[in-house]
């Protein structure tokens, strides 16, 4: 009986650490906790006492992020999970993997970071950034630039600091 409860215990923590991994966006504790809820896999009391003991441990530690704190698995908890992830039940697993699938559809749907250049008649070339949420266009910009090489830049920038763009760009606007 007691190897069936460290079996157990093991799995569920296992668990925790590997939705948290799997995941396309970010917990804080209330988010985590319906969500393995909604799919029975613990009861609140279990998922509570298991996330304090893994962050306690190190495994699994607690970023803030504005306003908001959420789990982050560090690098011990990578190797922990890597080392033992065929603990977990492939059916979870794989259940999984098709809810974050359709998750990481979702949300590509809902907010997307587009960018488009084009060479005009002169040689120049009009580059298009744009961020796209839920269908509607929230910023299009179009910039005329000298070369391709600059096109490429532009855009490379664009999809890597898209959120400091948008928002340096509206805060000068509003000012």
């Amino acid at each position: 009986m007691f190897s069936a409860n460290s079996e157990e215990l093991a799995q569920n923590k296992l668990l925790l650490l590997y939705i948290i991994q799997e995941s396309p966006y970010e917990f804080n504790r209330t988010q985590l906790t319906e969500f393995i809820l909604e799919k029975n896999y613990m009861n609140f009391f279990v998922i509570q006492q298991y996330l304090s003991e893994l962050v306690e441990s190190g495994l699994l530690e607690i970023v803030e992020s504005g306003n908001e704190k959420y789990y982050k698995i560090p690098e011990k908890g990578q190797i922990a999970l890597n080392y033992f992830i065929n603990k977990i039940p492939e059916s979870i697993k794989k259940e999984l993997e098709a809810e974050f699938k359709i998750q990481k559809i979702k949300q590509k749907k809902e907010t997307q970071v587009l960018t488009e250049y084009f060479e005009r008649e002169d040689g120049q070339y009009i580059v298009n950034l744009k961020l796209v949420e839920n269908g509607d266009t929230l910023f299009s910009l179009y910039l005329n630039v000298a070369s391709r090489e600059q096109a490429e830049i532009i855009s490379k920038s664009w999809k890597e600091k898209t959120d400091l763009i948008y928002s340096e760009t509206i805060k000068l606007l509003i000012e």
